[in-house]
């Protein structure tokens, strides 16, 4: 989902489009945990995990002036242990008349628990299906969900629905918890005539009349999750739009308010430009057989359902982010509420991909620098959710957390591994026959990471993901001789569950005559000295200038101080358990190294810059280090 957020004038692009960025990604956050801001009990129903769900037929007769709902809902299902008795996620608000298995009625229970249980008539055994048909009617429940809504706009009536995380029970008998994709669905929505329906899919065959009454029929065939399905009815406008290039086009549907197309209508014409970005970028819309749109609703902000986002107003970038959950939320969703950024981090991101390609480099870093300062606003907090912030819908959807600072992992991701390696992981990824059209867990994501990089991430995804805070960076530097410069890293932490955030940093130097390079610290310890290849003396520094990393407050300071050969050549790690190293100017040669103990034998000779010191005894022994340019003398401790 996404947050609301104001579209103003782009006076200055490095400020204004910061701020309301900055805005925008709070607005969305806010509008997808739906004000809902309590802790809820609402977790994975365990009566519920005895069957999967292969199918659903969606049947509901409604009035859009009328908050009240009639449904019939047939679900076919395979009994994953031996079951007497199926429980339906289902609100107590509403009523069920009847349920069957065929023509049989059943015996069900609706208890205080918000379930809908049904005695079938002869026990099922693991592996086996059945069908079932529940009849219910109600004015569905306004619980800080929202799930169910009827309102007006411009007069005219609305119902729409909207139920991320927990609100789909109450407005029809759902397993509604994340373990579980239904294969295929179809939506019937009965209503009076003058109105136009939306629901997720493709509508098979006309609509059909009866009387002053007109039902339209949906078919998705992708599978999907309770909280994604939705549908809408009003008074629409449709524009039709195509996405997609030849032999892969898709219809693009937008289902608009009247009195609001003539404004609309002109956003709604960047969303075949998006489409194609991310195809190129990751790899052919999720559901090309069937269609894209987006449908008005009252909400403030949108609701990435599958194939028909439901979105209050039509800015690019609310557009973009929603439209980034088609591949990051519901072709692969998150397997718990834990995992919720692999939806919203994803599709924040995907969202920022299109002002990196749509406005430049100069907007791409404003943008990432208002999620830095949203993040670094508070000083602890983990992409990564506990369990029991996985029941907090404020936590789920926390701007901050899961939006802003996910967004900023996959940027940090992509700066570590490079745009080759970043892109082909996130495509194979989406490509997982494991993962696609089902569920994920950040693991998995981790794994895909891993084999393009050839090297573990887990330092990387402890730090970031599933620990808390960010660092502080103080940089020392300096020119270290001919083509040449020093830098000394020094790092704090925010929070003490990471020990050190090992990265690589950032730089960039000028020179006296205008010229500027990158280089990169591949930072690992507190207090490295790290001596880098520079085309030219440096005259000033900058930390991070294009924004890849959570940091704040950081710095980096250049010294004046005369070049002087016997500082460039250092030891290190000092004290050491086995290997010293000798760190000296590209331009130096090494000759030979005599080791001494502390009575002035010769202890060890070596010709390298690595030394293997472990045989020595502890305590504190002499080095002198010949040259190219002469003789220098250390000393060091061996632990």
């Amino acid at each position: 989902m996404k947050k609301t957020y104001l579209l103003w004038l782009c006076l200055s692009i490095s400020v204004v489009f910061a701020q309301n960025k900055q805005r925008s990604t709070a607005a969305i956050a806010e509008s997808e945990l739906k004000a809902a801001s309590q802790l809820l009990s609402v977790q994975v129903n365990p009566n519920t995990q005895n069957y999967d769900i292969t199918y659903h037929k969606l049947e509901f007769t409604l009035n859009p002036t009328v908050k009240f709902i009639t449904g019939k809902i047939t679900t076919t299902f395979t009994a994953v242990t031996n079951m007497i008795t199926i429980t339906f996620d289902f609100a107590n608000a509403l009523t069920t008349s009847s349920v069957k298995m065929g023509a049989t009625n059943l015996a069900f229970t609706e208890n205080n628990n918000n379930e809908l249980i049904i005695t079938l008539p002869t026990p099922l055994a693991a592996g086996s299906s059945a069908t079932v048909e529940v009849n219910y009617s109600g004015v569905p429940p306004s619980n800080g969900f929202d799930a169910f809504v009827q309102t007006t706009h411009n007069n005219s009536g609305i119902i729409w629905t909207l139920s991320e995380p927990f609100g789909a029970r109450d407005w029809w008998p759902c397993k509604q918890d994340l373990n579980d994709k239904i294969d295929s669905i179809d939506v019937f929505i009965t209503a009076p005539a003058q109105y136009l329906s939306v629901a997720n899919g493709v509508e098979p065959e006309a609509p059909v009349m009866n009387g002053t009454s007109k039902t339209t029929h949906f078919h998705h065939g992708y599978p999907i999750p309770a909280y994604l399905i939705a549908f809408a009815c009003t008074n629409y406008t449709v524009y039709n739009q195509t996405g997609g290039t030849p032999p892969n086009e898709y219809p693009i549907i937008n289902y608009i308010y009247p009195e609001d197309f003539a404004s609309v209508q002109p956003q709604l014409d960047e969303t075949p430009n998006i489409l194609a970005l991310y195809e190129t970028l990751f790899e052919l819309y999720p559901f090309h057989n069937e269609k894209y749109g987006h449908a008005q609703f009252g909400w403030g902000g949108g609701m990435e359902h599958t194939t028909v986002s439901f979105m209050v107003g039509f800015d690019r970038q609310l557009i973009a982010h929603e439209m980034g959950h088609q591949w990051f939320g519901d072709k692969i969703t998150c397997g718990t509420w834990k995992d919720i950024w692999l939806n919203e981090g994803f599709a924040t991101y995907l969202a920022d991909l299109v002002i990196e390609n749509f406005d430049g480099v100069d907007a791409f870093v404003a943008d990432k620098a208002a999620m830095i300062s949203s993040i670094t606003s508070v000083p602890n907090g983990a992409v990564y959710l506990t369990d029991n912030e996985a029941t907090n819908v404020n936590r789920i959807f926390s701007s901050r957390l899961s939006y802003d600072k996910g967004a900023m992992v996959l940027e940090m991701l992509r700066f570590k591994l490079g745009d080759t390696a970043f892109f082909q992981g996130m495509k194979n990824y989406l490509a997982d026959p494991a993962l696609a059209y089902g569920y994920a867990l950040t693991p998995n994501f981790q794994a895909h990471m891993e084999a393009v990089y050839g090297a573990s991430l887990t330092e990387f995804f402890n730090d970031w993901v599933y620990h808390q805070g960010y660092p502080t960076y103080t940089i020392a530097a300096q020119n270290w001789g001919a083509g040449q410069a020093k830098f000394v890293v020094n790092q704090t932490q925010s929070d003490a569950s990471v020990s050190y955030f090992e990265m690589p940093v950032p730089v960039r130097i000028h020179g006296a005559g205008g010229q500027v390079a990158d280089v990169v610290l591949n930072n690992t310890v507190n207090g490295e000295e790290l001596i880098i290849e520079v085309p030219f003396v440096v005259t000033s520094v900058e930390f991070d200038p294009e924004r890849h990393l959570i940091a704040q407050n950081s710095t980096i300071t250049l010294g004046n101080e005369t070049f002087d050969l016997d500082h460039a050549i250092a030891v290190y790690p000092n004290p050491t358990n086995d290997y010293l190293q000798i760190q000296m100017p590209s331009t130096t040669a090494l000759d030979k190294v005599r080791v001494y103990n502390n009575i002035g034998q010769v202890v060890l000779e070596d010709t390298t810059s690595s030394i293997n010191v472990s045989s020595l005894s502890a305590g504190v022994h002499y080095i002198d280090i010949q040259t190219s340019e002469g003789v220098y003398h250390k000393k060091f401790i061996k632990r």
